[in-house]
């Protein structure tokens, strides 16, 4: 196992981002799901984020010392004492810590610029916490049609009605590329990137992949008004 640990940074880098990428989904897409599995009546649980971008509910490895650090202990028994919000809130914040402790494991051999080098990639994604509580300032939000190479047809104003802004590609295009580096996804945390194709839910006003909520460029077109997966949710309890 220990030939497959990643070593560079940007190995470590990409084994962090996947892992976050897995608790941010138990934590926000497939939120319902990760509640159910956290039932306090038995042992205590661990939520894990894997390489492969996929979480899991699961009791602690058994060998001691574990080949990895271990997530937060018992995170199921709390689940009932607290309002939810705070409680999902409180498993974001120890992800976080999981997740850091486990680069920096993997990183224990880097030199200090690496290791200064590791942290810095990992600080400009949003933290775990910040994504499930909605806590990270978003200056300015991706053009719908910010998928495509061109990036000119519309972009959408406040009150979320297309407008034509055909000065923006010309102008202003890396002033709006600084500004949009601020947006994430809200399924899987990631960072704008002009060459993704992005859409905006018009009732929360987060921005999401279109991968990640399954909307294509074209069905895009066709939709008036957006209700991302989060919210069609609420509407539904």
């Amino acid at each position: 196992m220990a030939s497959s640990s990643p070593r560079t940074v940007e190995e470590i880098f990409k084994d962090y981002s996947a892992r976050r990428s897995g608790l941010v989904r138990a934590l926000t897409y497939d939120v319902d799901d990760f509640y159910s599995q956290c039932d306090p009546d038995k042992e205590n649980l661990c939520l894990y984020g894997h390489p492969n971008e996929a979480w899991e509910v699961a009791l602690p490895a058994e060998e001691v010392p574990p080949e990895l650090p271990e997530p937060a202990l018992g995170i199921n028994f709390a689940r009932d004492g607290m309002n939810r919000k705070d409680w999902l809130s409180l498993v974001a914040v120890h992800s976080d810590c999981w997740l850091l402790s486990v680069s920096f494991y993997f990183g224990a051999r880097l030199n200090r610029n690496e290791r200064k080098r590791l942290f810095s990639m990992i600080n400009d994604l949003p933290t775990v916490f910040e994504v499930v509580t909605g806590r990270k300032p978003i200056k300015d939000k991706p053009t719908v049609e910010s998928g495509s190479k061109s990036r000119n047809s519309t972009k959408r104003s406040i009150d979320g009605q297309p407008r034509s802004n055909p000065k923006l590609v010309d102008e202003n295009y890396e002033e709006d590329e600084e500004e949009q580096g601020d947006t994430f996804c809200g399924i899987c945390g990631g960072g704008y990137n002009s060459d993704e194709f992005w859409i905006g839910c018009d009732n929360c006003e987060r921005w999401y992949h279109g991968k990640c909520v399954k909307i294509t460029p074209a069905k895009a077109e066709l939709i008036k008004f957006y209700k991302c997966p989060l919210c069609t949710k609420k509407a539904r309890q």
